[in-house]
């Protein structure tokens, strides 16, 4: 995969994945690293552009936007997993 600024190495992904991974219960394999997925999700985010023209070499943009409204969704607290891990990663900036 190509590397773009938005992305975040491997040894800060490794604090996030257990977040990342425990927002969905897992039914099945995942097909897909969420490192691609996460860093796609920080290419929209940082970029600010449109969902369909994610560049080809992430994974395929509804799936990017179906973990993004996942990662979105809001506890109780009003406080999503996205937000935690956004804060948590740009600490270590």
């Amino acid at each position: 995969m190509h590397k773009y600024p938005s992305d975040i190495s491997k040894e800060e992904f490794e604090i996030i994945r257990k977040y990342l991974e425990n927002a969905k219960k897992k039914t099945r394999p995942r097909k897909v690293d969420l490192y691609d997925v996460f860093c796609a999700v920080l290419y929209i985010l940082k970029g600010g552009i449109q969902w369909r023209m994610l560049p080809s070499d992430f994974p395929n943009w509804k799936l990017v936007y179906y973990y993004f409204t996942v990662w979105s969704k809001k506890n109780d607290d009003g406080i999503s997993i996205l937000d935690k891990i956004l804060k948590k990663i740009s600490k270590n900036d």
